[in-house]
């Protein structure tokens, strides 16, 4: 759990950065992951055709409800509006046009609803899948930066928030939108006298709009970074239960988690106060006012009841009173739209900050050598590992050279050891070998050329590394030793379980290879997740073998069975082993002692022996001469 604590998050931990404001280049940047709605065009122009015509058809409610209460108010005193023919005649046309109109508002309303979620589902349905594909080939520096947890989130939360952005509120921003400007229009021509008694409310709401958004901006990101930090703790329990449970620490963790969700919820509240007190300030403005319009309209309905040259009649004044509401309701619903419009860019900000990093460099010029085929396949490496005056220090931790001088040459097919006591840099240089980084001075060089002119996939594809802490995925047997080289037949995995002396524990399960390991291969034990990840090594069949601590965690049957299956693993290809144990690398070709960074001594299992007071020498005497001293005596060699 340590190990994803270490590196906090740019994002979510550093209080300095600054906050994602509502401007044109946030804006532009959110614009941009419209993109993705292109492929679905017709089906958003059509919602959107429809979001308009369904918006200007709720504007015609207000003017048909005025007709017929002035029709209504006519019949009643016998009397037309332009003259003295009763209106009874024109009541029920005017009723079944308002049915009409509704019945028409409502297709509208459904087609454009339907889509805009189909088209929004699909393209995020993209966002996610290309979010993913990019998160999954960014290079070990960003992974090693950042936590799962918070990763994880961005692919849950803001990738959700985003969601609900396109498909709920930028349709009801549009459709609000189209009410408020074609309402206050409509209220116009109705009474400019009553509309500018209406909107004089207008400029003090857009000032509080404004000071609110900011209090609402800052606390709604806040809180997405205490959600996320809760996350975390989650996936890194939930990742080392094993541990947890150890150490009976259950309280512990809970208590870790109900701190950030105790932060989590005091931002949330305190939020809600800032949302509160607007939405309170923004519902008496908007009914104060319905107020001071009623009063004045009813004024002027009185100066057309004296004079039908000026003031109103009391159907203008429902309409109008109508038209008020669908404004005052649009211009209330700009609150709640803004806050969410904060926190969807907040959400964009992560994402496009995940599409923008860089991925795992392609190779600057291809081999002049034989040819390759698109996808950089390459011919089969001899195998040979040169590293010259290799430095380098993690991108993390810039304040430590990990590696100061490290020379090391492995020839086609030998089987090269790495010892050294722990944090020497054993496991980093096997890190710099798969190119998961990049060293800062020297240079790594596979079959004489510069590990950097391969192409990376082609280069990762001819090597197979069989790691201390195997990982295997919440599948089947099967589709775990597949993983070696996807698309394998069922023979061919068979074949290669043979090989790593698993096949028979996979046939004595009940389901044989179709059998869930589950969890990170909880149902296996630790010999079993040796040889499955060993079978995947010899179905991958790699020309460079890396083996780091492949059985220093194994009880000694089980070692005996995995040092067999890689005993004829490593026949034929070159192999680097970083071994816990020295009685595992005595029969290698050469040892390379590392200490603080660099090589200091060379040679075979008997050339060191005799060396004196040299450094394998000395680890040797402890492990094999000190009675009951074990590895971890001299270093816990790692």
């Amino acid at each position: 759990m340590a190990r994803h604590r270490r590196h906090r998050s740019a994002d979510h931990d550093d209080p300095e950065l600054p906050k994602v404001k509502l401007s044109r280049k946030t804006l532009l940047e959110a614009l941009g992951l419209y993109r993705y709605v292109l492929p679905y065009w017709f089906k958003f122009a059509v919602a959107l055709t429809m979001l308009g015509f369904a918006s200007l058809l709720g504007l015609v409610f207000p003017a048909v409800v005025g007709k017929l209460v002035d029709g209504t108010l006519a019949t009643l005193t016998n009397k037309g509006v332009n003259g003295d023919v009763p209106l009874t005649q024109n009541i029920d046309a005017i009723a079944l046009g308002l049915l009409g109109v509704l019945a028409l508002q409502a297709a509208c309303s459904f087609v454009q609803t339907y889509w805009f979620v189909e088209v929004g589902e699909r393209s995020l349905t993209d966002l996610r899948r290309d979010t993913y594909a990019r998160l999954i080939r960014l290079p070990m520096t960003f992974h090693t930066q950042r936590r799962v947890g918070e990763l994880s989130s961005r692919l849950a939360a803001d990738l959700s928030q985003i969601q609900d952005t396109l498909t709920g509120i930028v349709p009801h921003f549009l459709r609000q939108s189209a009410v408020l400007v074609g309402g206050i229009l409509l209220l116009l021509v109705t009474s400019p006298q009553l509309t500018l008694v209406m909107l004089a409310s207008l400029p003090v709401l857009i000032l509080l709009t404004f000071l609110f958004g900011r209090f609402i901006r800052r606390n709604s990101k806040e809180a997405q970074d205490r959600l996320a930090d809760s996350s975390v703790v989650v996936e890194e329990t939930l990742q080392g239960i094993a541990s947890v449970k150890a150490y009976s620490n259950e309280g512990y963790e809970e208590g870790r988690y109900r701190k950030n969700l105790d932060q989590f919820l005091t931002t949330v509240l305190r939020g809600s106060k800032y949302r509160g007190a607007f939405v309170s300030f923004v519902v008496f403005a908007l009914f104060g006012a319905v107020v001071v319009v009623l009063w004045y309209g009813a004024h002027l309905v009185a100066d057309h009841e004296r004079d039908p040259a000026t003031g109103i009649t009391a159907g203008e004044l429902t309409s109008f009173m109508l038209y008020t509401l669908f404004v005052g309701a649009a211009m209330g619903s700009f609150a709640e739209i803004y806050g969410t419009i904060q926190r969807s860019l907040g959400a964009t900000h992560r994402v496009r900050e995940i599409l923008r990093e860089p991925m795992e460099p392609l190779p600057a010029h291809s081999l002049a050598a034989p040819a390759q085929n698109g996808d950089g396949a390459l011919p089969r490496l001899r195998g040979e590992v040169a590293f010259e005056h290799v430095a380098f220090t993690y991108p993390s931790r810039k304040e430590i050279q990990v590696l100061r001088d490290v020379n090391l040459v492995a020839r086609p097919g030998q089987r090269i050891a790495l010892v050294g006591p722990s944090g020497a840099g054993k496991s980093t240089i096997v890190s710099l070998l798969l190119r998961f980084f990049t060293p800062e001075a020297g240079q790594i060089r596979i079959d004489g050329r510069d590990a950097g002119d391969y192409p990376l996939h082609g280069l990762r594809s001819q090597m197979a590394l069989v790691p201390q802490d195997v990982l295997l995925f919440g599948g089947s047997i099967l589709d775990n030793i597949a993983y070696g080289r996807p698309g394998a037949t069922e023979g061919e995995v068979i074949e290669a379980a043979r090989k790593a002396n698993a096949h028979d524990f996979i046939t004595a399960f009940p389901e044989g290879y179709q059998t869930r390991v589950g969890e990170r291969g909880i149902q296996l034990s630790g010999g079993q997740r040796q040889r499955v990840a060993i079978a995947r090594a010899i179905l991958r069949d790699p020309a460079i073998l890396i083996l780091d601590e492949a059985t220093s965690s194994l009880d000694s049957e089980s070692e005996s069975l995995v040092l067999q299956a890689l005993e004829g693993l490593m026949q034929g290809r070159t192999s680097l082993i970083i071994a816990h144990r020295l009685s595992t690398v005595r029969s290698a070709d050469r040892i390379f002692v590392i200490k603080d960074g660099t090589t200091v001594e060379e040679g075979t299992h008997a050339e060191l022996l005799v060396r004196p007071n040299g450094v394998y020498r000395q680890l040797s005497e402890l492990q094999f001469e000190a009675p009951g001293v074990s590895a971890a005596a001299w270093g816990d060699v790692t």
